[in-house]
Protein backbone atom coordinates (compact mmCIF):
# COMPACT_ATOMS: atom_id res chain seq x y z
CA UNK A 1 0.00 0.00 0.00
CA UNK A 2 1.19 3.51 -0.77
CA UNK A 3 0.83 4.62 2.85
CA UNK A 4 3.49 2.07 3.78
CA UNK A 5 5.90 2.98 0.95
CA UNK A 6 9.27 3.89 2.50
CA UNK A 7 11.30 7.10 2.04
CA UNK A 8 8.31 9.39 1.46
CA UNK A 9 7.62 10.29 5.09
CA UNK A 10 10.36 10.35 7.71
CA UNK A 11 8.62 8.13 10.27
CA UNK A 12 10.98 5.76 12.05
CA UNK A 13 13.87 7.10 10.02
CA UNK A 14 14.09 9.88 12.54
CA UNK A 15 16.78 7.56 13.92
CA UNK A 16 18.62 7.90 10.61
CA UNK A 17 18.39 11.69 10.90
CA UNK A 18 19.84 11.51 14.41
CA UNK A 19 22.73 9.30 13.29
CA UNK A 20 23.31 11.52 10.24
CA UNK A 21 23.57 14.58 12.46
CA UNK A 22 26.05 12.80 14.73
CA UNK A 23 28.20 12.02 11.68
CA UNK A 24 27.99 15.66 10.61
CA UNK A 25 29.29 16.69 14.03
CA UNK A 26 26.08 18.39 15.14
CA UNK A 27 25.29 18.82 18.82
CA UNK A 28 22.15 16.67 19.01
CA UNK A 29 22.78 14.32 21.93
CA UNK A 30 20.15 16.15 23.98
CA UNK A 31 17.49 14.95 21.56
CA UNK A 32 18.33 11.25 21.80
CA UNK A 33 15.53 10.25 24.18
CA UNK A 34 12.90 12.21 22.25
CA UNK A 35 14.09 10.65 19.01
CA UNK A 36 13.87 7.14 20.42
CA UNK A 37 10.41 7.78 21.85
CA UNK A 38 9.09 8.85 18.46
CA UNK A 39 10.82 5.98 16.69
CA UNK A 40 9.24 3.50 19.11
CA UNK A 41 5.67 4.60 18.43
CA UNK A 42 3.33 1.86 17.23
CA UNK A 43 2.47 1.91 13.54
CA UNK A 44 -1.04 3.17 14.25
CA UNK A 45 0.38 6.35 15.83
CA UNK A 46 3.34 6.96 13.51
CA UNK A 47 1.49 8.90 10.83
CA UNK A 48 -0.23 11.18 13.32
CA UNK A 49 3.19 12.02 14.76
CA UNK A 50 4.73 12.99 11.42
CA UNK A 51 4.57 16.73 12.15
CA UNK A 52 6.37 16.25 15.47
CA UNK A 53 8.94 14.03 13.78
CA UNK A 54 9.51 16.58 11.04
CA UNK A 55 9.91 19.40 13.56
CA UNK A 56 12.46 17.47 15.60
CA UNK A 57 14.39 16.47 12.47
CA UNK A 58 14.59 20.12 11.43
CA UNK A 59 15.88 21.09 14.88
CA UNK A 60 18.62 18.48 14.70
CA UNK A 61 19.60 19.31 11.11
CA UNK A 62 20.03 22.97 12.09
CA UNK A 63 21.91 22.33 15.33
CA UNK A 64 25.41 23.84 15.61
CA UNK A 65 28.47 21.79 14.73
CA UNK A 66 30.84 20.91 17.58
CA UNK A 67 33.79 23.25 18.02
CA UNK A 68 36.20 20.30 17.95
CA UNK A 69 34.78 18.76 14.74
CA UNK A 70 37.88 17.99 12.63
CA UNK A 71 36.33 17.86 9.14
CA UNK A 72 35.80 20.53 6.50
CA UNK A 73 32.98 19.38 4.20
CA UNK A 74 31.37 21.92 1.87
CA UNK A 75 28.55 21.13 -0.57
CA UNK A 76 29.15 23.69 -3.34
CA UNK A 77 31.49 22.97 -6.23
CA UNK A 78 33.85 25.96 -5.80
CA UNK A 79 34.27 25.16 -2.10
CA UNK A 80 34.73 21.43 -2.78
CA UNK A 81 37.49 22.15 -5.29
CA UNK A 82 39.09 24.68 -2.95
CA UNK A 83 39.29 21.98 -0.28
CA UNK A 84 40.69 19.45 -2.79
CA UNK A 85 44.25 20.68 -3.47
CA UNK A 86 45.13 17.54 -5.45
CA UNK A 87 42.60 18.56 -8.09
CA UNK A 88 44.83 21.48 -9.10
CA UNK A 89 47.94 19.34 -9.36
CA UNK A 90 46.35 16.18 -10.76
CA UNK A 91 48.81 14.24 -12.96
CA UNK A 92 48.36 14.29 -16.72
CA UNK A 93 46.79 11.04 -17.93
CA UNK A 94 47.28 9.30 -21.29
CA UNK A 95 45.19 10.40 -24.25
CA UNK A 96 41.64 9.10 -24.51
CA UNK A 97 41.07 6.06 -26.73
CA UNK A 98 39.21 6.50 -30.00
CA UNK A 99 37.31 4.45 -32.54
CA UNK A 100 37.12 0.71 -31.95
CA UNK A 101 39.31 0.91 -28.86
CA UNK A 102 36.92 3.38 -27.24
CA UNK A 103 33.90 1.28 -28.17
CA UNK A 104 35.58 -1.81 -26.69
CA UNK A 105 36.15 -0.03 -23.39
CA UNK A 106 32.65 1.41 -23.23
CA UNK A 107 31.16 -2.00 -23.92
CA UNK A 108 33.26 -3.37 -21.07
CA UNK A 109 32.00 -0.60 -18.80
CA UNK A 110 28.33 -1.33 -19.51
CA UNK A 111 28.79 -5.10 -19.25
CA UNK A 112 30.78 -4.64 -16.07
CA UNK A 113 28.12 -2.54 -14.40
CA UNK A 114 25.31 -4.90 -15.35
CA UNK A 115 27.21 -8.05 -14.34
CA UNK A 116 28.38 -6.59 -11.04
CA UNK A 117 24.83 -5.51 -10.26
CA UNK A 118 23.45 -8.94 -11.12
CA UNK A 119 26.03 -10.58 -8.87
CA UNK A 120 24.96 -8.54 -5.86
CA UNK A 121 21.27 -7.96 -6.59
CA UNK A 122 19.77 -11.22 -5.28
CA UNK A 123 21.54 -10.83 -1.92
CA UNK A 124 20.96 -7.10 -1.45
CA UNK A 125 19.89 -6.66 2.15
CA UNK A 126 21.49 -9.90 3.31
CA UNK A 127 23.83 -9.39 6.23
CA UNK A 128 26.99 -11.47 6.40
CA UNK A 129 25.56 -13.76 9.08
CA UNK A 130 23.31 -15.04 6.27
CA UNK A 131 25.40 -14.34 3.19
CA UNK A 132 28.57 -16.11 4.26
CA UNK A 133 26.95 -19.39 5.39
CA UNK A 134 25.04 -19.58 2.10
CA UNK A 135 28.21 -18.88 0.10
CA UNK A 136 30.06 -21.59 2.01
CA UNK A 137 27.22 -24.08 1.61
CA UNK A 138 27.27 -23.55 -2.18
CA UNK A 139 31.07 -23.81 -2.56
CA UNK A 140 31.35 -20.10 -3.27
CA UNK A 141 33.51 -18.79 -0.44
CA UNK A 142 35.69 -16.90 -1.07
CA UNK A 143 33.20 -15.72 -3.65
CA UNK A 144 34.19 -16.52 -7.23
CA UNK A 145 30.94 -17.08 -9.16
CA UNK A 146 27.30 -16.12 -9.41
CA UNK A 147 24.95 -17.31 -6.67
CA UNK A 148 22.65 -19.87 -8.26
CA UNK A 149 19.23 -20.74 -6.86
CA UNK A 150 19.59 -24.28 -8.18
CA UNK A 151 22.48 -24.78 -5.75
CA UNK A 152 20.26 -24.21 -2.72
CA UNK A 153 19.52 -27.57 -1.13
CA UNK A 154 16.15 -28.12 0.51
CA UNK A 155 17.92 -28.20 3.86
CA UNK A 156 19.61 -24.84 3.18
CA UNK A 157 16.33 -23.27 2.11
CA UNK A 158 14.65 -24.47 5.29
CA UNK A 159 17.49 -23.51 7.63
CA UNK A 160 17.86 -19.95 6.36
CA UNK A 161 14.33 -19.35 5.03
CA UNK A 162 15.67 -18.82 1.51
CA UNK A 163 13.73 -18.40 -1.70
CA UNK A 164 14.67 -19.72 -5.14
CA UNK A 165 12.62 -17.34 -7.29
CA UNK A 166 14.65 -14.16 -6.82
CA UNK A 167 16.98 -12.43 -9.31
CA UNK A 168 19.61 -15.15 -9.19
CA UNK A 169 21.71 -15.57 -12.32
CA UNK A 170 20.09 -18.86 -13.26
CA UNK A 171 16.65 -17.18 -13.17
CA UNK A 172 17.71 -14.49 -15.65
CA UNK A 173 16.89 -15.48 -19.22
CA UNK A 174 18.32 -13.20 -21.84
CA UNK A 175 18.16 -9.79 -20.13
CA UNK A 176 19.22 -8.38 -16.78
CA UNK A 177 16.31 -7.31 -14.54
CA UNK A 178 15.38 -3.72 -13.70
CA UNK A 179 17.50 -2.18 -10.96
CA UNK A 180 18.19 1.38 -9.86
CA UNK A 181 21.93 0.74 -10.24
CA UNK A 182 21.51 0.32 -13.97
CA UNK A 183 18.50 2.65 -14.31
CA UNK A 184 20.56 5.72 -13.45
CA UNK A 185 23.36 4.87 -15.88
CA UNK A 186 20.84 4.52 -18.68
CA UNK A 187 19.07 7.65 -17.49
CA UNK A 188 22.32 9.65 -17.70
CA UNK A 189 22.75 8.54 -21.32
CA UNK A 190 19.29 9.89 -22.14
CA UNK A 191 19.91 13.03 -20.05
CA UNK A 192 23.10 14.05 -21.87
CA UNK A 193 21.58 13.09 -25.23
CA UNK A 194 18.61 15.38 -24.58
CA UNK A 195 20.05 18.27 -22.53
CA UNK A 196 23.70 18.16 -23.64
CA UNK A 197 26.88 18.00 -21.61
CA UNK A 198 26.05 21.34 -19.96
CA UNK A 199 22.86 20.05 -18.29
CA UNK A 200 21.90 21.80 -15.06
CA UNK A 201 20.84 20.21 -11.76
CA UNK A 202 17.22 21.24 -12.31
CA UNK A 203 17.35 19.56 -15.75
CA UNK A 204 18.10 16.32 -13.92
CA UNK A 205 15.10 16.83 -11.64
CA UNK A 206 12.84 17.64 -14.59
CA UNK A 207 14.02 14.53 -16.42
CA UNK A 208 13.49 12.37 -13.33
CA UNK A 209 9.88 13.49 -13.11
CA UNK A 210 9.36 12.87 -16.82
CA UNK A 211 11.25 9.61 -17.35
CA UNK A 212 11.43 7.65 -14.08
CA UNK A 213 8.52 6.28 -12.00
CA UNK A 214 8.79 7.66 -8.48
CA UNK A 215 8.72 4.26 -6.79
CA UNK A 216 11.68 3.15 -8.94
CA UNK A 217 13.72 5.62 -6.86
CA UNK A 218 14.98 4.84 -3.37
CA UNK A 219 16.09 6.70 -0.24
CA UNK A 220 17.51 10.17 -1.04
CA UNK A 221 16.39 9.93 -4.66
CA UNK A 222 12.77 9.32 -3.68
CA UNK A 223 12.96 12.25 -1.28
CA UNK A 224 14.41 14.55 -3.96
CA UNK A 225 11.73 13.35 -6.39
CA UNK A 226 9.02 14.13 -3.82
CA UNK A 227 10.55 17.54 -3.14
CA UNK A 228 10.74 18.40 -6.84
CA UNK A 229 7.11 17.35 -7.30
CA UNK A 230 6.25 19.75 -4.46
CA UNK A 231 7.87 22.59 -6.41
CA UNK A 232 11.30 22.76 -4.76
CA UNK A 233 14.45 23.26 -6.83
CA UNK A 234 18.02 22.09 -6.33
CA UNK A 235 19.84 22.22 -3.99
CA UNK A 236 16.86 22.51 -1.60
CA UNK A 237 15.59 19.19 -2.96
CA UNK A 238 18.63 17.61 -1.29
CA UNK A 239 18.10 19.08 2.15
CA UNK A 240 14.34 19.30 2.76
CA UNK A 241 13.25 16.40 5.02
CA UNK A 242 16.08 14.19 3.74
CA UNK A 243 17.72 11.97 6.37
CA UNK A 244 19.46 10.01 3.58
CA UNK A 245 21.52 12.93 2.27
CA UNK A 246 24.83 11.12 2.70
CA UNK A 247 23.67 7.68 1.66
CA UNK A 248 24.96 5.79 -1.36
CA UNK A 249 22.35 6.93 -3.89
CA UNK A 250 24.50 9.52 -5.66
CA UNK A 251 27.52 7.23 -5.67
CA UNK A 252 25.68 4.80 -7.94
CA UNK A 253 24.73 7.53 -10.40
CA UNK A 254 28.14 8.82 -11.50
CA UNK A 255 29.36 6.11 -13.86
CA UNK A 256 28.12 7.56 -17.13
CA UNK A 257 29.91 10.85 -16.52
CA UNK A 258 33.13 8.86 -16.35
CA UNK A 259 32.23 6.94 -19.50
CA UNK A 260 31.89 10.12 -21.60
CA UNK A 261 35.02 11.80 -20.21
CA UNK A 262 37.78 9.21 -20.77
CA UNK A 263 41.07 10.57 -19.48
CA UNK A 264 39.38 13.68 -18.04
CA UNK A 265 38.52 13.06 -14.37
CA UNK A 266 37.97 16.78 -13.76
CA UNK A 267 35.12 16.97 -16.28
CA UNK A 268 33.64 13.70 -14.99
CA UNK A 269 33.71 14.92 -11.38
CA UNK A 270 32.15 18.26 -12.30
CA UNK A 271 29.25 16.56 -14.11
CA UNK A 272 28.85 14.20 -11.18
CA UNK A 273 28.57 17.18 -8.83
CA UNK A 274 25.72 18.65 -10.88
CA UNK A 275 23.88 15.34 -10.71
CA UNK A 276 24.56 14.62 -7.03
CA UNK A 277 23.64 18.09 -5.76
CA UNK A 278 19.92 17.53 -6.35
CA UNK A 279 19.70 14.81 -3.69
CA UNK A 280 22.83 14.77 -1.54
CA UNK A 281 25.22 16.91 0.48
CA UNK A 282 28.82 16.62 1.66
CA UNK A 283 30.11 13.03 1.47
CA UNK A 284 27.03 11.99 -0.46
CA UNK A 285 28.17 14.34 -3.23
CA UNK A 286 31.84 13.40 -2.90
CA UNK A 287 31.02 9.73 -3.41
CA UNK A 288 29.63 10.37 -6.89
CA UNK A 289 32.55 12.62 -7.80
CA UNK A 290 35.02 9.98 -6.56
CA UNK A 291 33.50 7.22 -8.68
CA UNK A 292 33.04 9.31 -11.84
CA UNK A 293 36.64 10.54 -11.72
CA UNK A 294 37.98 7.02 -11.16
CA UNK A 295 36.07 5.70 -14.16
CA UNK A 296 37.39 8.51 -16.35
CA UNK A 297 40.91 7.59 -15.30
CA UNK A 298 40.33 3.85 -15.68
CA UNK A 299 39.51 4.43 -19.35
CA UNK A 300 43.14 5.37 -19.99
CA UNK A 301 45.26 3.56 -17.39
CA UNK A 302 45.46 0.13 -15.75
CA UNK A 303 47.32 1.46 -12.70
CA UNK A 304 44.84 0.90 -9.85
CA UNK A 305 46.59 3.33 -7.52
CA UNK A 306 46.55 6.04 -10.19
CA UNK A 307 42.84 5.40 -10.69
CA UNK A 308 42.10 5.75 -6.97
CA UNK A 309 44.29 8.85 -6.71
CA UNK A 310 42.39 10.38 -9.65
CA UNK A 311 39.15 9.89 -7.75
CA UNK A 312 40.47 11.19 -4.43
CA UNK A 313 41.77 14.33 -6.14
CA UNK A 314 38.18 15.61 -6.27
CA UNK A 315 37.27 14.79 -2.67
CA UNK A 316 37.99 17.42 0.01
CA UNK A 317 41.21 16.54 1.82
CA UNK A 318 39.71 17.05 5.28
CA UNK A 319 36.52 15.07 4.65
CA UNK A 320 35.37 11.86 6.28
CA UNK A 321 35.44 10.17 2.87
CA UNK A 322 39.10 10.97 2.25
CA UNK A 323 39.93 9.74 5.74
CA UNK A 324 38.05 6.48 5.20
CA UNK A 325 39.52 5.79 1.76
CA UNK A 326 43.04 6.44 3.05
CA UNK A 327 42.42 3.93 5.86
CA UNK A 328 41.81 1.24 3.24
CA UNK A 329 44.91 2.22 1.26
CA UNK A 330 47.01 2.12 4.44
CA UNK A 331 45.73 -1.34 5.40
CA UNK A 332 46.49 -2.61 1.90
CA UNK A 333 50.00 -1.12 2.03
CA UNK A 334 50.56 -2.83 5.37
CA UNK A 335 49.99 -6.15 3.62
CA UNK A 336 46.54 -6.88 5.05
CA UNK A 337 44.49 -9.44 3.15
CA UNK A 338 41.13 -8.67 1.61
CA UNK A 339 39.43 -10.55 4.45
CA UNK A 340 41.34 -8.54 7.06
CA UNK A 341 40.38 -5.28 5.37
CA UNK A 342 36.75 -6.42 5.25
CA UNK A 343 36.92 -7.08 9.00
CA UNK A 344 38.26 -3.56 9.57
CA UNK A 345 35.35 -2.08 7.62
CA UNK A 346 32.88 -4.12 9.65
CA UNK A 347 34.59 -3.00 12.86
CA UNK A 348 34.07 0.65 11.91
CA UNK A 349 30.60 0.42 10.38
CA UNK A 350 27.75 -1.74 11.65
CA UNK A 351 26.02 -3.57 8.80
CA UNK A 352 22.96 -4.02 11.03
CA UNK A 353 22.49 -0.25 11.24
CA UNK A 354 20.47 1.04 8.29
CA UNK A 355 22.52 4.22 8.25
CA UNK A 356 25.90 2.46 8.22
CA UNK A 357 24.70 -0.15 5.73
CA UNK A 358 23.62 2.42 3.15
CA UNK A 359 26.15 5.16 3.98
CA UNK A 360 28.37 6.47 1.18
CA UNK A 361 31.62 5.98 3.06
CA UNK A 362 31.25 2.37 4.20
CA UNK A 363 30.44 1.29 0.67
CA UNK A 364 33.15 3.45 -0.92
CA UNK A 365 35.63 1.71 1.38
CA UNK A 366 34.44 -1.65 0.04
CA UNK A 367 34.80 -0.43 -3.55
CA UNK A 368 38.36 0.73 -2.84
CA UNK A 369 39.28 -2.55 -1.15
CA UNK A 370 37.90 -4.57 -4.07
CA UNK A 371 39.89 -2.53 -6.59
CA UNK A 372 43.14 -2.85 -4.67
CA UNK A 373 42.80 -6.51 -3.74
CA UNK A 374 41.22 -7.50 -7.06
CA UNK A 375 44.33 -6.37 -8.90
CA UNK A 376 42.49 -5.65 -12.14
CA UNK A 377 40.94 -9.11 -12.47
CA UNK A 378 37.29 -8.53 -13.34
CA UNK A 379 35.67 -11.57 -11.70
CA UNK A 380 37.80 -11.38 -8.56
CA UNK A 381 37.14 -7.66 -8.17
CA UNK A 382 33.35 -7.78 -8.39
CA UNK A 383 33.24 -10.79 -6.06
CA UNK A 384 35.34 -8.92 -3.50
CA UNK A 385 32.87 -6.05 -3.78
CA UNK A 386 29.89 -8.29 -2.96
CA UNK A 387 31.36 -10.67 -0.37
CA UNK A 388 31.58 -8.12 2.50
CA UNK A 389 27.83 -7.51 2.42
CA UNK A 390 26.55 -3.95 2.87
CA UNK A 391 25.03 -2.60 -0.39
CA UNK A 392 26.01 -5.57 -2.52
CA UNK A 393 24.47 -4.71 -5.89
CA UNK A 394 25.67 -1.09 -5.74
CA UNK A 395 29.24 -2.06 -4.94
CA UNK A 396 29.37 -4.91 -7.44
CA UNK A 397 28.05 -2.60 -10.16
CA UNK A 398 30.48 0.22 -9.38
CA UNK A 399 33.54 -2.02 -9.30
CA UNK A 400 32.30 -3.74 -12.45
CA UNK A 401 32.15 -0.36 -14.21
CA UNK A 402 35.66 0.62 -13.19
CA UNK A 403 37.38 -2.66 -14.02
CA UNK A 404 35.15 -3.13 -17.05
CA UNK A 405 36.19 0.14 -18.68
CA UNK A 406 39.79 -0.47 -17.70
CA UNK A 407 39.99 -3.91 -19.35
CA UNK A 408 37.35 -3.54 -22.05
CA UNK A 409 34.89 -6.23 -23.09
CA UNK A 410 37.72 -8.58 -24.10
CA UNK A 411 38.92 -8.53 -20.51
CA UNK A 412 35.63 -9.92 -19.18
CA UNK A 413 35.07 -13.68 -19.25
CA UNK A 414 31.84 -14.42 -21.20
CA UNK A 415 30.68 -16.33 -18.11
CA UNK A 416 29.80 -12.98 -16.54
CA UNK A 417 27.46 -11.81 -19.31
CA UNK A 418 26.09 -15.16 -20.46
CA UNK A 419 23.00 -15.00 -18.19
CA UNK A 420 21.79 -11.65 -19.57
CA UNK A 421 23.18 -11.95 -23.11
CA UNK A 422 24.28 -8.31 -23.04
CA UNK A 423 20.68 -7.06 -22.72
CA UNK A 424 19.09 -4.99 -19.97
CA UNK A 425 15.62 -4.06 -18.74
CA UNK A 426 15.20 -0.56 -17.24
CA UNK A 427 12.46 1.70 -15.88
CA UNK A 428 13.61 4.63 -18.03
CA UNK A 429 10.98 5.86 -20.48
CA UNK A 430 11.92 4.77 -23.99
CA UNK A 431 14.68 2.44 -22.78
CA UNK A 432 12.67 -0.48 -21.48
CA UNK A 433 14.84 -3.16 -23.13
CA UNK A 434 18.30 -2.15 -24.31
CA UNK A 435 21.31 -3.85 -25.91
CA UNK A 436 24.83 -3.26 -24.64
CA UNK A 437 26.10 -2.77 -28.19
CA UNK A 438 23.61 0.06 -28.73
CA UNK A 439 24.38 1.59 -25.34
CA UNK A 440 28.11 1.59 -26.08
CA UNK A 441 27.62 3.19 -29.50
CA UNK A 442 25.34 5.91 -28.13
CA UNK A 443 27.80 6.55 -25.30
CA UNK A 444 30.72 6.84 -27.71
CA UNK A 445 28.82 9.45 -29.70
CA UNK A 446 28.69 11.66 -26.59
CA UNK A 447 32.42 11.51 -25.83
CA UNK A 448 33.89 14.94 -26.37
Amino acid sequence: MLKHAPWIRVGRDILVEYEQCILEGREVEQYKKAVQALADLPETEMYAAEDAITELCAKMANSPIRADYPYVEPSTLPEILAESPSAVNAPVLPAAPEGDELLEKLSGAWIGRIAGCLLGKPVEGWRTNLLHPVLKATDNYPMHKYIMAKEFSDELVKEYNLYRDGCFADNVHGAAPIDDDTNYTTFALKLVSRYGRDFKPDDVLEAWLAWIPMLACCTAERVAYRNAAMGLWAPETATHKNPYREWIGAQIRGDFFGYINPGNPAAAAEMAFRDASISHVKNGIYGEMYIAAMIAAAAVTTDIRAIIDAGLAYVPAKSRLTEDIKKIIALYDEGKTAEEIMEAIHAQYNEHSANDWCYTNSNAMIVTMALLCGGGDFGKSICLAVQPGFDTDCNGATVGSIVGIMNGEKGIDPYWYAPFEKRLHTSISGYNLVEVDDLAKKTAALVK
